[in-house]
Order: structure tokens, then C-alpha cells, then sequence
């Protein structure tokens, strides 16, 4: 069963955090609406975290798996290998993503870090607060 991948980190524009449910089967952020509450599709709004980090990532894998590979210590070529060829293949990893949802700990983590997503009442996102990121014009 899918579950919300970014539960906890989204709210909306007004700042308030949105719940999460399930229609059904279908696992749904809650955004209350003067009162009326509306159910977004997780994965409509998952999905759109989840193309914008990749964006992120895209042309700069090397750099990524360098600094990864130094992160653990592991900064031979096989390693580093290893690591540019799992970012190649991260559309494999994002839908495994949507089935499993982050961690309990890794999600809050990222709300401690300062991750927020921000969505509007039909669950565009219009912000994504990511730690780490530096502010553009920041040098």
C-alpha cells in the first residue's frame, strides 16, 4: 500500500500542517478549507517533491557522488562508481519511494532540518523549503 511519502512536512498557505488519511486505499494529505476538508491524492503532491529534487540532482551526479563517497569514507572509484550509477537509475528509487513512504526518523529529521512543502487548495506545490539549499543570490 502506498504511503504519504512527505507526511508531516506538508502544510498549507497559511502555514498550518495537513493531516494524512485514506480514501480507500488511497493514502490522502487533508487540507482543511474554511471548514471544508479537502482530500489531496499523496502521490499528486509526492510526486511533485519528488520531480523537483530530481531536477536538483540532474547534471550534477559526479559532484554528488564525490562528496558522498567522501562523506563515507569510501572515495575509491568503485564506490564512487556505485554511487553516480544509483543516481542515474533514481526514477527506480522515487517510485520504490511511493511505496514505502521515508522513514518515521528520517521524515522528522527533514521537518527538524527545516523542510517544509507548501501546498495550495488543490495540492500545487507552491514552495519547497529544503535544508541545506542555499538562498539564491547567497554566495
Amino acid at each position: 500500500m502506498n504511503k504519504p511519502v512527505f507526511a508531516g512536512l506538508v502544510f498549507d498557505e497559511m502555514g498550518r500542517p495537513l493531516e494524512t488519511t485514506y480514501v480507500g486505499n488511497e493514502p490522502c494529505y487533508v487540507l482543511d478549507d474554511a471548514g471544508f476538508r479537502r482530500h489531496i491524492p499523496s502521490e499528486y503532491v509526492d510526486r511533485q517533491v519528488l520531480r523537483h529534487m530530481k531536477e536538483q540532482l540532474s547534471g550534477h551526479e559526479d559532484l554528488i557522488a564525490e562528496q558522498t563517497a567522501k562523506m563515507l569514507g569510501q572515495e575509491d572509484l568503485f564506490s564512487m562508481a556505485l554511487i553516480v550509477n544509483q543516481l542515474k537509475n533514481i526514477d527506480e528509487h522515487l517510485e520504490a519511494l511511493l511505496q514505502t513512504g521515508i522513514p518515521e526518523e528520517a521524515r522528522s529529521y527533514l521537518g527538524m532540518m527545516g523542510m517544509r512543502i507548501t501546498v495550495d487548495i488543490h495540492g500545487d506545490v507552491v514552495n519547497i523549503e529544503q535544508p541545506g539549499l542555499p538562498i539564491e543570490g547567497d554566495e
